[in-house]
């Protein structure tokens, strides 16, 4: 999505996983980033990379191609987990940014460091392989983002039991406005999708996540 922080090309996720693994022990004690988190990331992004070996040796077998998606899907995960727990307090400079391979927030016009506001949304059923979430501030008689702020982060995904929490959802997007269409494929009709989200303001911060709430995709 254009307003997300994680590049979308794999090639791009792994260089900044690897980055993050040099650079953060420079700085871990700032952000709270301790020696086991960094060390499981390390674990992640040698899943990742032997993931690819894998696949390049079977010649792209559907077995292979599975192992690389979930390898990739565990080790972004993680690091949306980080960012989200420990890059904001205390908040990064411009510098602290680039130095770990991610892009200044752009476009700051607002004094907001911290986002105070929560999302609140329902769900609802428009056509078949499709569900439309509906949002707003919590507590507000309006459907208006916040002031200056980018929109809500939407994150989902498709599972067999409801998730412990939002890390467990790895599927996400941009909304800048409301109702948001969530496209599924035929195979998905019939399965449960458990959503969650946040808004993020211009600097690029996230604020705190909404309660997550489920749907069968029609």
């Amino acid at each position: 999505m254009a307003n997300d922080w994680m590049p979308g090309r794999r090639g791009d996720q792994l260089t900044m996983a690897k980055t993050w693994l040099v650079q953060l022990p420079v700085s871990y004690g700032k952000w709270d980033v301790t020696n086991a988190v960094l060390a499981e990331l390390a674990d992640l992004v040698e899943d990742v990379d032997n993931a690819l070996v894998a696949q390049a040796a079977d010649k792209g077998s559907e077995v292979a191609n599975a192992r690389v998606r979930q390898a990739f899907t565990d080790m972004i995960r993680f690091m949306r987990h980080i960012r989200e727990r420990s890059f904001f307090t205390p908040p990064m400079k411009e510098a602290d940014w680039l130095r770990l391979g991610m892009r200044p927030p752009d476009g700051i016009r607002t004094d907001h460091t911290v986002v105070t506001e929560v999302v609140e949304f329902e769900i609802s059923l428009r056509n078949i392989r499709e569900i439309l979430v509906s949002f707003r501030i919590k507590g507000a008689d309006h459907r208006a983002k916040p002031p200056g702020y980018d929109g809500a982060v939407v994150i989902w995904d498709i599972l067999d039991s409801p998730p412990s929490g939002t890390t467990a959802l790895t599927q996400h997007t941009m909304a800048s406005r409301t109702p948001h269409a969530i496209q599924f494929t035929d195979e998905d009709r019939g399965k449960t999708v458990y959503v969650a989200l946040a808004w993020q303001n211009e600097r690029g911060i996230v604020g705190a996540w909404s309660d997550i709430k489920s749907a069968v995709i029609p």
